[in-house]
């Protein structure tokens, strides 16, 4: 697989990674406020990937996933992560450093 080693400009979509744990109350709930966070912050700019640890259990230890829901801001880097529920839309949106 080649990677893309071009630096990260603005115009490029934010990548985030939430993972889960099957269809949980926590589970839609975050994945429920991460797609409100973005549209209203990130219009247009973001790519989230939902990753079910329960189908995929072997990702949990190859991406260091130590709690669910977790999401990964993957692209820009440098990678920052953020545990729960995702319903405190300025914790998030400070701690992962993204929107307006």
């Amino acid at each position: 697989m080649v990677e893309n080693v071009n630096p990260i400009t603005p115009a490029e979509p934010t990548k985030l990674v939430l993972y889960v744990a099957g269809q949980t109350p926590k589970s839609v709930s975050a994945i429920e406020n991460l797609e409100r966070i973005c549209a209203e912050h990130l219009p247009g700019r973001y790519r989230i990937e939902v990753v079910d640890l329960r189908k995929s259990p072997q990702l949990a230890r190859e991406h260091n996933i130590i709690a669910i829901p977790t999401l990964v801001r993957e692209l820009p880097t440098p990678i920052r992560k953020i545990i729960g529920d995702l319903s405190d839309s300025e914790k998030v949106l400070v701690h992962l450093k993204i929107g307006d």
